[in-house]
């Protein structure tokens, strides 16, 4: 019987999460239906052995040629109808596969579903459960591409308990839980492979809804994912700066999207620096955060914690480090929007060695 999904995880040096990530898919309902497609993007650990060994297809690149080129290599890879992509850091829940193919119908080019942190002790895990960075932009975003109006989209995500519930449409989805058509994905040439980690996903969505503009992406909720986040501050910040050097690189590809940047950290620093010439202000400063992302304060009002009053420092914390990127991302990638694209979407040569299957 011929695949319905084939799922596609890109790894480097993700052994065990690779081997996690197996487990649970053959666990989904509809196992029989999937093909499993695991790249090796130049690693050094044992991936493709446990790859091999969980009745994966295996692609290897002998060198590290980013999360996108691995990508695109599943794709081409792949003969399902379509393309699930999933991290080696993740592990889907049983319904997840069928879950998304169950979302889709003649007017839907792709589907995502929910990305939720494990569940780990810590102050750094419980941040992230509670400020996923890993949701889909809402469609919300669509009705405007003027600054004033995102800004207040941003004020209104802090300061509001607004939720989006169910299945619905949105603007992009994040590729740790994304499936598309595969014949879509050829068709707008797969992941742009310059894009090596941050905007990649964004990217593509952008290109899918703009050379599909009749049909919509599709966010399913209830297509769960877990995602094992390293529990430390470090990789958060590491982590968002990369995603605001991402965000610049979308910006140099495509001028009339906004740019992704975020104030508050600036205010802050002014606020800061005032406080030399006005040390009374300093306790006031200090409070300021709180003013600025009031969910910390109000988890903890509603008995989740005493740790959540952290989650406005954590919170300025990430999205400076995601300006620091920003910055470093528009002086990297000056010349990007005048480059060429690269081959994207290709068949398997001699550089890219096949292992197996079932």
């Amino acid at each position: 019987m011929s695949a319905s999904l084939s799922v596609v995880i890109p790894s480097l040096n993700g052994a065990d999460g690779v081997e996690r990530c197996l487990r649970a898919l053959r666990g989904q309902t509809i196992w029989s239906e999937l093909e499993i497609i695991v790249v090796d993007d130049g690693s050094t650990d044992g991936t493709r052995r446990v790859a091999a060994a969980g009745g994966a297809i295996v692609v290897r690149h002998p060198i590290r040629r980013g999360v996108s080129a691995a990508r695109n290599s599943g794709i081409a890879a792949a003969s399902a109808p379509y393309v699930a992509f999933i991290d080696d850091d993740c592990e889907p829940r049983p319904e997840w596969a069928e879950q998304l193919i169950a979302a889709y119908d003649a007017s839907v080019v792709g589907v995502g579903g929910s990305i939720v942190a494990a569940t780990e002790p810590g102050i750094i895990p419980g941040y992230l459960a509670r400020h996923n960075p890993l949701n889909p932009q809402e469609q919300d975003l669509a009705r405007s591409d003027s600054v004033p109006y995102r800004f207040w989209l941003y004020l209104r995500k802090q300061w509001t308990a607004q939720q989006h519930c169910g299945r619905r449409e949105v603007v992009s989805l994040p590729a740790a839980n994304l499936s598309v058509r595969r014949q879509a994905l050829v068709d707008v040439g797969g992941f742009d492979e310059r894009i090596r980690f941050g905007s990649e996903d964004e990217d593509l969505c952008y290109r899918l809804r703009h050379r599909f503009s009749n049909s919509c992406l599709i966010f399913e909720p209830d297509a769960i994912v877990t995602h094992y986040f390293r529990p430390s501050l470090r990789d958060t910040m590491r982590r968002s700066r990369l995603y605001g050097r991402g965000s610049a690189l979308m910006y140099r590809k495509w001028p009339q999207v906004p740019p992704t940047v975020f104030p508050f950290p600036v205010v802050v620093v002014a606020a800061l620096i005032s406080s030399a010439w006005f040390p009374l202000w300093l306790p006031v400063v200090a409070a300021v955060p709180h003013a600025l992302y009031p969910q910390g304060i109000r988890a903890t009002g509603r008995g989740r914690g005493i740790a959540c009053m952290l989650d406005a420092y954590l919170q300025l914390i990430q999205e400076a480090c995601d300006d620091v990127g920003f910055v470093q991302g528009l002086w990297e990638f000056r010349n990007f929007a005048s480059e060429p694209l690269s081959d994207t979407v290709h068949s398997l040569t001699s550089d890219d060695e096949a292992f197996g299957g079932w």
